[in-house]
């Protein structure tokens, strides 16, 4: 009888059971209105911590480029101790055209095409890659700037290179000049000759504009009286308004611009506002022939 009794209370206990575990589940379950406001805070959220991690993310590669830059200076006053006090030549090295003709070449702290180059052999063959092996010290985090083929088309690639190397220090040492003007442009072959600017305000190394990195030489018209005032190669301003530069002395610090440097084509005019940067680029170079 209590079998009986047992078997006919069971389902009934089982019912309130589930019941019981049902209203239980939909205590615990979000409605929609609750996971919306869950969505909504964590949007609210990401909103507010982007910004810091984007601001981080440059700072980070701010100071990787400024590091790239110490550690190249570090090599071009290793070269200069190695060579009784002469600069690394610095002559200009460029191709041109769909043949890959020579525009111009000569030995170089780095003889590559950064345009061009789809592997580093070349850019190991500068008279500064002995000092330090790493590929890395050459190329900006910061620049995406990709390689191209000859004829222009632009490939997924990175660049191997982002940094020149001033005009000022030993620029042209032994590039053939017919007509004189490569003359005119004031430079120093060696370390102990450098007087105005001091190695302090000198800059050696400079994180280049893709728009204009041709070579692996920064020019400016820096003694050209004649010239007009044109970017002969553009700094780059992919930190955060600003570029890296790396000094004769060995320290390498960030120069924020007065505007955005916006390449358009060749030797173009300096942009309105632009004046104050474009000459604070020249008093950070050698200033005539006899200084």
């Amino acid at each position: 009888m209590k079998r009986f009794v047992h078997l006919l209370e069971g389902p009934e206990a089982n019912a309130g059971s589930w019941a019981g575990s049902a209203r239980a589940a939909r205590a615990a379950a979000f409605t929609l209105i609750e996971l919306l406001v869950v969505i909504a805070i964590i949007a609210i959220l990401a909103a507010l911590l982007l910004p810091a991690l984007n601001r981080a993310k440059d700072r980070a590669a701010t100071i990787a480029c400024l590091s790239n830059l110490k550690q190249l200076e570090v090599c071009w006053h290793l070269y200069a101790v190695d060579n009784l006090d002469l600069l690394p030549p610095n002559d200009s090295v460029m191709l041109a055209g769909t043949n890959n003709v020579a525009l111009a070449k000569g030995i170089s702290w780095c003889p590559d095409h950064a345009r061009t180059d789809t592997t580093t052999t070349d850019l190991e063959q500068g008279v500064l890659f002995p000092y330090n092996r790493a590929v890395a010290i050459y190329h900006c985090p910061a620049d995406r700037s990709t390689v191209e083929t000859l004829a222009g088309e632009k490939l997924s690639q990175l660049r191997n290179r982002s940094y020149n190397m001033s005009q000022s220090v030993n620029g042209y040492p032994e590039f053939p000049d017919p007509d004189g003007i490569l003359a005119l442009i004031p430079c120093w072959k060696k370390f102990s000759w450098i007087q105005q600017p001091p190695p302090a305000r000198l800059f050696v190394f400079i994180d280049e504009h893709p728009g204009t990195l041709l070579d692996a030489q920064f020019g400016n018209p820096v003694g050209l009286p004649f010239w007009p005032q044109t970017w002969f190669d553009m700094p780059a301003d992919r930190h955060n308004q600003g570029g890296n530069l790396a000094f004769a002395d060995g320290h390498a610090e960030r120069w924020r611009w007065k505007v955005p440097k916006v390449f358009y084509y060749f030797l173009q005019p300096l942009a309105p506002g632009e004046m104050p940067d474009f000459l604070r680029i020249q008093d950070a170079m050698k200033q005539g022939k006899d200084n």
